[in-house]
């Protein structure tokens, strides 16, 4: 009988265990700090307000500004959950460093960078090409992604050193060079074209860059970040929010806010699988037709 008692109060000792253990999950709670390039900041509240019909208990916190700034904020300590940048070299710096997870890291997203100018204003300026004919410009510091992105333009258009010679009002990150274009500061500036689709009845795109003056691609990657301050239930949160941005309802706002989900990887990689498996398909067809030949020349010998 003690026995039995005892199998029974293990058994119990066992469930309520288990049951404390299932209480233990942290489910999806407390403070998510997201750390994103200005551009996002439009897409990204809205994606919070989705978010958060489904996970109340989660209050996210964005810092928005330069890649290069956020950067710079992560390596100095600044808490962080989840970092969203707008260039792939901000993002590889930080898992070089052990900052950013790299087994997490997504190009998620791309966008496209262009030249802008003032609504309903004249100007001479008809492309990246004679960039130089305007007045002033606005244009993001050597360490924001929009503002390399540029001088990649300008240095394969072979413009650099005229462009270095004009009077150029230099933004700390991308909307204060949207900021000084929509107030009339400067007469055209270089953004993304995200930003100028969010007030495009304040500015009109002037040109596009195409693939010959922009090689790289403007890809935004998304990674964690260790974050050694977060509770069980915020580090939940975090990776919750952190797979929700991949979602089909996610990257559909990206979409709305001018930005393209990134395939170019998955294309390429499908692309390699398709031609290796037609490469061993013919091998093995050949393979076949050569044994079927060698028979028949036996048979013949026969």
């Amino acid at each position: 009988m003690k026995k039995k008692l005892a199998v029974i109060a293990l058994a119990g000792i066992m469930a309520a265990g288990l049951t404390v253990g299932n209480v233990q999950a942290a489910e999806p709670g407390g403070e998510v700090y997201v750390f994103i390039a200005a551009s996002l900041a439009n897409a990204m509240e809205e994606i919070q307000k989705d978010f958060n019909q489904k996970y109340p208990d989660v209050e996210i916190f964005y810092n928005a500004d330069s890649s290069g700034t956020l950067q710079t904020q992560i390596e100095e300590g600044s808490r962080c959950d989840i970092f969203f940048s707008a260039a792939t070299k901000q993002m590889d710096a930080l898992v070089e460093e052990k900052l950013a997870k790299e087994e997490s890291v997504v190009n998620l997203l791309e966008n496209k960078v262009v030249l802008i100018k003032t609504k309903d204003t004249e100007t001479r300026v008809t492309g990246f090409e004679n960039i130089t004919e305007a007045e002033n410009l606005a244009l993001a510091g050597e360490d924001v992604p929009v503002g390399q992105y540029a001088r990649e333009i300008f240095t394969n258009l072979d413009i650099m050193d005229q462009v270095e010679a004009m009077e150029i009002n230099e933004g700390k990150n991308v909307t204060e060079v949207l900021a000084a274009v929509t107030q009339g500061s400067n007469e055209v500036g270089v953004v993304y074209a995200t930003d100028a689709a969010s007030v495009a009845d304040q500015v009109e795109i002037i040109a596009e860059a195409s693939s010959d003056m922009l090689e790289t691609p403007v890809l935004y990657p998304v990674g964690m970040i260790e974050d050694e301050e977060a509770l069980p239930e915020e580090k939940v949160a975090a990776e919750t929010f952190f797979e929700y941005l991949q979602t089909e309802n996610a990257l559909k706002v990206f979409e709305e806010h001018g930005f393209s989900p990134y395939t170019a990887e998955v294309e390429e990689n499908d692309t390699e699988e398709a031609e290796d498996t037609q490469a061993d398909q013919k091998t093995d067809s050949e393979a076949e037709e050569t044994g079927e030949a060698s028979t028949e020349q036996e048979k013949t010998a026969e």
